[in-house]
């Protein structure tokens, strides 16, 4: 007899974005012929620049000759792009190897998948709010005993508050825990560890024998010099932290699918040597997956050109233009907003001490705009709301304006 796995009942009911779209279409259908405002989902709007739409179409154009044809890659990923990763962070500074690097379908699968090889009984501390699928993803893999609905928490799990008191970046935990989450700049708060903050992970990862799964998606949208953009920018890292990225929001790959987790060497956990746990996720990724499409790797290679760079950079430029006029638009009108500098994403605090989903509710049916409510990102982020630099320039504007003129505080 087949039973499933009752790991996923677990879940608490409704992943957010599915339920986003749901109270939507209950609005559109009570309001036929409005046009809503999306600020949600962060889904990039923009096309692919030249130089990347050139890279994809000789990656088509290779499969259309004998000559160039290719099969199943390398699992790890093209050694070529690997190399260029590997350029382009010591451009930071940072020292990485080429095999350290594996090439994927993007940061949100092997943000699911890295915890796999890992002990199932492992102590996990997430920040809080997060991107839901570091939380989802373990709570399937079975490290949580169900969701107490009192605490808006999930059993077993350790979280790591983030509020305005700490600049949404939380402290390292109090207990010892096995795996720690952080994501830099942070969706949803846009927060950015400074070197100091992310050095205290680190140096509790290495006397706890804990593993950094450090999220850097958003890294490109980095401005401040002074703050970092990867964990390996901090001293000892290698030790202790896998990091995982993507070109969804640098490069607009998020239909395209491209990302990457680096697996240092020098790696280690309880009771492992160096060199271990890096094989784990290679014997991984073997089992489970045949590499990314060698169309996308081309159009990645192209990426990191300096044609590519370039013309990626502007991309994130323009986003961050629409991150200040969102931002400048709620302040004029007495909104706090947080965020919005250094990443893409606008953190508010609802007003009048609304609930997230409260004003998830008035914001639509008031102004036609959609958001995320914090809640929906974890306990901590009840009270706050996100919205999204994600979109064309005329939409944001028209979002803002409605915002500003019909928004009743």
């Amino acid at each position: 007899m087949a039973h499933i796995n009752t790991h996923y009942n677990k879940l608490a009911a409704g992943y957010l974005f599915p339920e986003i779209a749901r109270r939507t279409n209950r609005f559109l259908e009570k309001n036929p012929g409005v046009k809503v405002k999306k600020l949600g989902i962060g889904n990039t709007t923009e096309p692919l620049t030249p130089t990347v739409i050139k890279g994809l179409k000789a990656g088509v154009d290779k499969l259309a000759s004998p000559e160039t044809y290719t099969g199943y890659g390398d699992e790890q990923g093209n050694k070529l792009l690997r190399e260029k990763l590997s350029a382009y962070y010591s451009l930071r500074g940072v020292d990485l190897s080429p095999d350290e690097f594996f090439i994927s379908d993007g940061a949100k699968s092997d943000s699911g998948n890295i915890q796999s090889i890992f002990s199932s009984d492992s102590v996990v501390a997430f920040q809080d709010p997060a991107y839901p699928v570091y939380v989802d993803s373990n709570v399937i893999a079975g490290r949580s005993s169900g969701f107490n609905p009192d605490k808006g928490e999930y059993n077993n799990f350790v979280y790591m508050p983030c509020r305005e008191e700490n600049n949404f970046v939380p402290e390292v935990p109090a207990e010892k825990v096995d795996l720690v989450y952080l994501c830099s700049p942070n969706n949803p708060t846009g927060a950015v560890a400074t070197r100091d903050q992310l050095k205290s992970f680190v140096d509790y990862a290495r006397k706890n024998k804990a593993v950094i799964i450090y999220d850097a998606a958003y890294a490109e949208y980095i401005s401040d010099p002074a703050l970092p953009k990867t964990i390996f920018e901090i001293e000892g890292a290698k030790e202790c932290a896998i990091e995982i990225n993507s070109l969804s929001k640098f490069a607009g790959f998020t239909g395209v699918r491209m990302g990457w987790s680096i697996v240092p060497h020098d790696l280690i956990a309880e009771g492992t040597e160096p060199g271990e746990i890096k094989n784990l996720w290679y014997r991984r990724q073997c089992t489970f997956f045949n590499g990314a499409s060698n169309i996308v790797q081309e159009g990645g290679l192209a990426v990191f050109s300096d044609e590519g760079l370039a013309e990626s950079r502007s991309l994130v430029n323009y986003y961050m233009e629409n991150a200040g006029i969102i931002r400048e638009g709620l302040s004029s009108i007495g909104l706090k907003t947080f965020g919005g500098t250094n990443a893409p994403y606008i953190w508010l605090k609802t007003p009048s001490g609304m609930s997230s989903w409260d004003f998830f509710d008035k914001l639509l049916s008031e102004t036609g705009v959609i958001g995320t409510p914090g809640s929906g990102f974890g306990p901590a982020g009840e009270g706050y709301f996100r919205l999204s630099a994600f979109g064309h320039r005329e939409d944001i504007k028209d979002a803002v304006e409605s915002i500003k003129a019909n928004l009743i505080l």
